[in-house]
């Protein structure tokens, strides 16, 4: 009897554990579970952390409750006066970041959790909490925001010009595509400064040149044309020829000047003389929640979570501490 057909008559036995073990792994990966509070911060389940959190301001290392830290936080990254929902959405991805941040990388400054560095994490404004940004927090208290239980990348950015932007496009994200990260329509409030909606920026030539050669490229000796050549879902530059080089969107736009060029919405690019005018939508990269879209959507009283849910597709939110 040939060995195959000897063990035949057990393949339908195997087929079938096959199949549970494969129904079983699905299962388990589909169960809801609450995602632990990173180890090196945790107190216990349920109770809320202390964060040694190093003031940039101050230049020290101080410990504080880590909704605390939200506050400051929400006071640093969202006007105070606010509409309350558009805070305390804001509020569920402050904490969901910092959470993120703590379990996946170390701070620069040495025996601190987290810092006050916007460079490194949030903007941070103590000064700015007030009985909106207080009220924020303590009805978002432990909340974050989770997809297949693991805490979110809680992007978030002030303008989207209309639409955002998958990770790829906006952050030249090098991973896989985060499943909860979606180009959707923008609800973006016309309350928004006119100059973060709709922007013109000019730069020198040099500017430009330089900014391509900070990215480890070369221009050439004329740095012609300046033009986009490859553009994501929502119409950002991922990728501008700058003469003979050709760089990632995201990245030249932060070697610009994110502030100036203040998103890779980009529209049109003019070149006169030595100077380049660079014209464009939005403020920011553009991915996970827009701070005026959720401003507009507060305003038509739409609850915060369901802001969250709206920027960030299949999530849930979850309570870590009360």
């Amino acid at each position: 009897m040939p060995m195959m057909d000897k063990y035949k008559k057990y393949w339908p036995l195997g087929l079938a554990i096959l199949a549970l073990v494969v129904a079983g792994v699905v299962f388990a990966a589909t169960q809801q579970r609450t995602p632990e509070i990173p180890a090196e911060i945790s107190r216990g389940e349920g109770v809320e952390p202390i964060l040694r959190v190093y003031d940039v301001d101050a230049k020290e290392v101080r410990e504080m409750k880590f909704e605390e830290y939200v506050a400051g936080v929400l006071a640093g990254e969202m006007h105070n006066d606010w509409p309350e929902e558009a805070l305390a959405a804001q509020a569920i991805l402050a904490r969901t970041f910092a959470l993120k941040f703590i379990a996946e990388k170390d701070s620069r400054y040495e025996g601190a959790h987290i810092s006050t560095d916007i460079e490194e994490a949030q903007a941070w404004d103590a000064a700015a909490v007030n009985e909106r940004i207080i009220d924020a927090v303590n009805r978002t208290r432990g909340k974050v925001a989770v997809h297949r239980n693991n805490l979110i990348n809680a992007w978030f950015h002030a303008h989207a010009g209309g639409e955002t932007a998958t990770a790829r496009e906006g952050l030249n994200w090098k991973g896989w595509e985060p499943p909860y990260i979606q180009s959707i329509e923008s609800p973006d409030s016309p309350k928004a400064p006119p100059e973060d909606a709709r922007w013109t920026a000019t730069f020198s030539l040099d500017q430009v040149v330089q900014a391509v050669r900070q990215l480890g490229q070369d221009p050439g000796d004329t740095p012609n044309p300046i033009e986009v050549v490859d553009r994501g879902p929502s119409g950002r530059a991922t990728k501008i020829r700058v003469g003979n080089a050709r760089v990632p969107g995201a990245e030249f736009r932060i070697a610009l000047g994110s502030t100036e060029l203040k998103s890779t919405k980009i529209e049109s690019i003019e070149v006169a003389g030595d100077q380049v005018t660079f014209t464009g939508a939005g403020y920011g990269h553009g991915v996970g929640l827009s701070q005026w879209g959720a401003y507009e959507m507060a305003r038509q009283n739409t609850p915060a979570e369901d802001i969250v849910r709206y920027y960030f597709n299949n999530v849930r939110i979850e309570t870590l501490w009360e």
